[in-house]
């Protein structure tokens, strides 16, 4: 089986170094576990993300999809021992828009859970999802430019997008972390709160999408992001055209149905 495979159930894939556990009412959680290494983005921990969100992606039963590095650290970066010999042929051979290819094409909603350092492709991987919760003492760098390159899996182009150029700039040409008050208010974190509740805040506000109609999750981000770089009338009309596709669902007969009778929805992505 190649890295990229992925195996029929998603709790198959997790290894020492990631671990995929499937929660009550839909949702998933995937945690980085390289502590020792301040879980430090090895190729074989980005080849069991690759695989890990392959089948999350195309698990039914899935709804939404918490990341998190744990209580302490999120991800500090890539491997740096690993690139240190490294020349451009080898590096591009890597194909690593192929491996993260899983994480942002992944048509669940994914929160990232950030607590301590997310630095380098640990930011880079925070920004592939699609909310933010951050404990008060995290933080947020880009700092490749003082190791002699600059950001290789999306760092200057979501950042920029994310938080506009001239904030961009400063992450990325001084290489200075940032907190996530800061993050906060540039727009690139969702939430900030207690270290402690970072976790349970993730996995309330994931066990609330979950609820959610699963057809009308995936079309909104969806539209979203193939919005954000369409003009806004081809924006919009993406969105009417979902919407139109949504009045064919059978959730949606649920859900007005639920609201003009005073029920709870129970909605069951068809």
């Amino acid at each position: 089986m190649s890295l990229l495979d992925s195996p029929a159930n998603p709790t198959e894939i997790s290894t020492s170094e990631l671990e995929v556990s499937l929660l009550e009412g839909g949702v998933a959680v995937v945690r980085l576990n390289r502590p020792q290494a301040t879980n430090a983005l090895n190729l074989s921990l980005q080849a069991a993300l690759s695989r890990a969100f392959l089948a999350l992606g195309a698990d039914a039963n899935v709804r939404c999809i918490v990341l998190t590095g744990g209580d302490k650290v999120f991800a500090a970066g890539g491997d740096i021992k690993s690139l240190d010999s490294c020349g451009p042929i080898e590096i591009l051979e890597r194909h690593t828009e192929r491996v993260w290819a899983p994480i942002e094409k992944c048509p669940k909603p994914i929160i990232a859970a950030v607590c301590g350092y997310a630095f380098g492709g640990g930011s880079e991987l925070a920004m592939h999802c699609d909310i933010i919760i951050a404990g008060k003492s995290a933080s947020f760098a880009q700092p490749e430019i003082r190791i002699g390159i600059m950001p290789g899996i999306g760092g200057t182009q979501r950042l920029v997008r994310a938080v506009g150029k001239f904030q961009a700039m400063r992450i990325l040409l001084t290489g200075k972390p940032i907190s996530a008050a800061e993050a906060y208010s540039m727009g690139l974190v969702s939430l900030v709160c207690e270290d402690d509740l970072v976790q349970a805040e993730a996995l309330k506000m994931a066990s609330l999408i979950a609820a959610m109609p699963p057809l009308a999750v995936e079309q909104i981000k969806e539209v979203v992001i193939a919005g954000m770089d369409a003009s806004l009338d081809t924006a919009l009309m993406l969105e009417r055209k979902a919407n139109q596709i949504l009045f064919a669902t059978q959730d949606q007969k649920e859900g007005m149905s639920a609201f003009i009778e005073k029920r709870k929805p129970v909605f069951e992505g068809r």
